[in-house]
């Protein structure tokens, strides 16, 4: 099973863009991203925490997509800040058990930035928090070469956690492009390779994330997919470069190149990527 999406649904550009320009009262962005995709991670959950019932509501949106899982960051407290993990874990935990007991948990993503090293003082931390999820299907997203050691993939499968394999702008001492697997799971995520503002103080996440993958940048992630699909029992591809829905264009290709189909994409879309027609069901 590969399961592919973008990070996120609800963003001010994708207006009339990626959703209808006169969508109606009772349009839900959520729900109609799940008649195209089988997943989206969750991004709202690494800047607040979320509730139960917000989970739930989750659920209920695209429960008309029987294929469809989600996977959730993990709060940036824990992975960013690193302020003491006890006082947000059961929260945490909770919408975690909401979606899981609905069967629509499909991983929790835990994230670290490009400052967190592997040294004395990082190993035991990541250890730590690898346990306090250790009965959720977890992936770990690490950016900075010094971790790309086979001792610490080794040590991630015998926790059975997904290495994150990313693709993004790769800098002195930035994780290169990999088709690990270190799990059952599998997980991908396309950061864009926007070069000029990935490092850049005072960009905003639109700017950071504004840029769209060539069929032949694709070709090779869509090799490196498979090799991992081929030993895991699933895989999460997430495109996350959303700036004008290049995401959603992105997530589209990958997923007809993978199925060898044509497939379903919003109208109001292809008048932007006109290079969507020759895949449209």
């Amino acid at each position: 099973m590969i399961r592919i999406g973008p990070a996120g649904w609800s963003y001010a550009d994708w207006k009339n863009l990626v959703y209808p320009t006169n969508p109606g009262s009772g349009f839900d962005p959520l729900g109609y991203l799940a008649s195209f995709f089988d997943t989206i991670e969750i991004n709202s959950t690494f800047y607040r925490t979320a509730t139960t019932t917000a989970a739930l509501s989750w659920a209920r949106r695209i429960a008309h997509n029987p294929n469809f899982k989600f996977t959730v960051k993990l709060h940036r407290d824990l992975t960013h800040a690193r302020l003491t993990a006890e006082a947000v874990i059961p929260a945490i935990r909770a919408v975690l058990d909401a979606l899981a007991e609905s069967d629509r948990l499909g991983a929790l993503l835990i994230q670290f930035p490009w400052s967190f090293r592997n040294n004395s003082a990082n190993r035991p931390y990541l250890a730590d928090l690898l346990g306090y999820f250790a009965d959720y299907p977890l992936a770990v997203e690490l950016r900075h070469a010094s971790w790309s050691r086979p001792s610490v993939y080794q040590s991630l499968e015998r926790r059975a956690v997904a290495l994150c394999n990313i693709d993004q702008p790769v800098f002195f001492n930035s994780l290169e492009p990999s088709a690990v697997t270190t799990s059952p799971l599998g997980y991908v995520r396309l950061h864009g390779r926007n070069y000029e503002n990935w490092f850049k103080e005072n960009v905003g996440v639109l700017e950071r994330y504004d840029y769209l993958y060539s069929k032949e940048e694709l070709k090779e992630w869509v090799e490196s997919i498979r090799r991992i699909s081929g030993t895991t029992r699933e895989t999460y591809v997430i495109a996350n470069n959303h700036a004008r829905g290049k995401a959603i264009v992105n997530a589209l290709e990958i997923k007809a190149e993978i199925t060898g189909e044509k497939v379903s994409i919003p109208d109001q879309l292809l008048l932007e990527y006109p290079r969507l027609l020759p895949l449209v069901r």
